[in-house]
């Protein structure tokens, strides 16, 4: 029998089939009595869970990362779909096909990576060719590069989600740039490929997807300033000289401040036009991701709005047409 994958569960099916649990957390209600609260996942998507009357015994048996036989029933509530659950049971991974579970860009990696090449190896500041030549070379770095998601969470949450991510900012940039002739190309293109260049090492994903050790302790923006600076080291190999001063400078900025305000994590706040143009191409890539996935995975069909998203602030419109494009998958997501 075939697996039930998340974007086909709907209002009163039955579950029995294995998911990845990617979050757990012990709850008591208004009673005090205490209950599981759990995120599902599989490559399509994700579902909440919630076993009442589960004590710490079942809370110990397993923990996020671990794949699970889960039994229940699926009900729509508040809007969203969820599970009540009645039994689970580890499974051992090696028992599993983990490429029903990591969720991966729809994409074609080898040519995503073969634009990205295309945009670095045509850079004319032969400084800024050679940085790029020494980050193409790493093949652990290009490796992760083209695996890693671009957020636990949030967006392109998928593996190769950082590449898919960065590849579309810079075909923005491309078609953006001849608007503002005073923007630096090589610059802005170098600055995209690396703003988020430390997720390689911020997030963990050869399972579920989460956080290293470096990754909470330090984050990705001062590990992809450390990146920068031991892979310019190497540029005098290539080029004879080293990387210059007000070249280094600049990178160094656009990727303390590519978040664009302090209280979003910034370090700091863009202060040239190459480091402003970088954040708000980023955001609205960020963005518009977020919203049109809304409108792809929104399964609560009878509503013309999605569910409210804490992350964007608001509900979406679905409508009439578009919202049965999107239903199905169109709508331009693609």
């Amino acid at each position: 029998m075939s697996r039930r994958y998340v974007d086909q569960l709907r209002d009163g099916d039955n579950l029995d089939d294995v998911y990845l649990v990617t979050d757990k957390q012990l709850r008591s209600n208004r009673n005090g009595n205490l209950y599981l609260l759990l995120e599902l996942r599989d490559r399509t998507g994700g579902i909440s869970g919630r076993m009442w009357n589960a004590g710490e015994q079942v809370a110990r048996e397993f923990d996020p990362g671990d794949f699970l036989h889960v039994g229940g029933k699926v009900q729509l509530f508040q809007g969203t779909l969820q599970v009540i659950v009645n039994t689970v049971d580890r499974v051992e991974p090696q028992k599993v096909e983990l490429t029903d579970f990591l969720p991966h860009t729809e994409q074609s990696v080898p040519k995503l990576m073969e634009r990205l090449r295309g945009y670095l190896l045509r850079l004319g500041n032969p400084h800024l060719r050679a940085l790029a030549e020494c980050f193409l070379m790493d093949e652990a770095f290009i490796r992760g590069f083209a695996t890693c998601p671009a957020g636990v969470k949030l967006h392109h949450a998928y593996v190769g989600g950082l590449l898919e991510h960065v590849v579309s900012m810079m075909d923005a940039a491309d078609k953006l740039l001849p608007l503002y002739p005073a923007v630096d190309r090589d610059l802005l293109l170098m600055g995209v490929f690396l703003h988020d260049a430390g997720k390689t090492r911020e997030l963990t994903y050869s399972r579920a997807f989460g956080y290293s050790d470096e990754g909470q302790l330090i984050g990705h923006i001062p590990i992809a300033v450390e990146m920068l600076t031991e892979a310019a080291a190497k540029v005098p190999e290539l080029t004879g000289e080293p990387m210059p001063r007000e070249i280094m400078l600049r990178l160094h900025h656009m990727i303390l401040s590519h978040h664009g305000e302090l209280n979003f994590g910034s370090p700091k706040v863009p202060m040239t036009p190459e480091a402003m143009m970088l954040h708000l191409i980023d955001l609205m890539d960020t963005r518009m991701h977020m919203v049109l996935r809304e409108l792809k995975e929104d399964r609560n069909n009878p509503s013309a709005w999605t569910p409210y998203n804490a992350n964007l602030g608001r509900r979406i419109y679905k409508g009439g047409a578009l919202g049965d494009l999107y239903s199905e998958g169109g709508g331009g997501y693609d």
